[in-house]
């Protein structure tokens, strides 16, 4: 037979493993729902404009100009006009038009660029 000194330290101890369960269990759950919300479309989609915003800045930061170019411009910020400049453009069919002046401004900014002396 166990003391009761001995009943009293396995009485804690299984309080404290029973505590410790919960604590894992409550972890594991809210993972769980993290890994869910994780997974819903819309934040994968955010994800993805994320990432696709971040790597546009950086390489036309880059392509446009050493240090300047689009640095100061955030993408997050014009995106909102640039996706209802695109409706506009889409609802009054003027696809051709502006599909036109987006190769005329990007030879236009070749051009420029051939011109440029290199430093």
């Amino acid at each position: 037979m166990a003391s009761r000194q001995e009943l009293q330290a396995l009485a804690v101890a299984k309080e404290r493993l029973v505590r410790e369960g919960e604590l894992y269990r409550l972890s594991t759950l809210r993972s769980k729902h993290e890994v869910i919300n994780a997974l819903q479309p819309q934040a994968l989609l955010h994800g993805a404009v994320d990432q696709a915003i971040g790597t546009l800045q950086s390489r036309l930061g880059a392509f446009i100009g050493q240090g300047g170019g689009l640095s100061g411009i955030s993408f997050k910020t014009v995106l909102p006009y640039a996706v209802t400049l695109g409706s506009w453009i889409a609802r009054k069919r003027l696809w051709k038009p502006a599909a036109a002046a987006g190769v005329l401004a990007a030879v236009g900014a070749w051009w420029l660029m051939r011109r440029r002396p290199d430093a």
